[in-house]
């Protein structure tokens, strides 16, 4: 007889997939969350996880988890932003989850940007939501180099701005 602990040893260090893809099907949240941070965890098992629902902080955690895991494919991506968009309609906060979709490129700004108007969304996570878009890569005007994170590409980095509003002279 297997204890959840188990499960959760596996769910952590196991590479097999047809042993992952059977470790999704348990009913223990907190084996859904080692399989999301597990970096072997196939595709079809984290699409199937993007569908499995238990408690409100639960999900929001296993959504952040996908949408930031390494194989983690433009169909996972999308399965996760829908479930991710479903969330903030219905008033949860999922902002974790949105901020690690905004850092996936696989992604288009504008799909991202659109979670930014549904009813959960408050406006510090716009503004984080806003601030994570513009710092994404995007080709150069001058060179037509990338312009990576932190500053153009083989060159200094400006600073990046402070995450609230500068003060306006009186």
């Amino acid at each position: 007889m297997h204890t959840p602990a188990d499960y959760l040893e596996l769910a952590r260090a196991e590479s097999d997939e047809e042993v992952l893809h059977r470790l999704a099907r348990c009913p223990y949240p907190f084996v859904w969350h080692a399989l999301a941070g597990n970096p072997r965890t196939p595709p079809v098992v984290l699409l199937e996880l993007s569908a499995s629902q238990d408690s409100a902080w639960n999900d929001n955690r296993l959504l952040h988890l996908l949408a930031g895991h390494p194989r983690a494919d433009s169909t996972v991506l999308q399965a996760v932003l829908g479930a991710v968009a479903g969330r903030l309609a219905e008033g949860e906060r999922p902002y974790a989850a949105v901020l690690a979709l905004a850092e996936r490129p696989e992604l288009a700004e504008e799909e991202i940007r659109r979670l930014g108007t549904l009813r959960g969304a408050s406006a510090r996570m716009r503004g984080l939501l806003r601030r994570s878009l513009g710092t994404r890569s995007r080709p150069s005007r001058s060179t037509g180099t990338e312009q990576v994170r932190g500053g153009p590409a083989g060159g200094t980095a400006a600073p990046d701005p402070p995450p609230w509003p500068p003060e306006l002279p009186p």
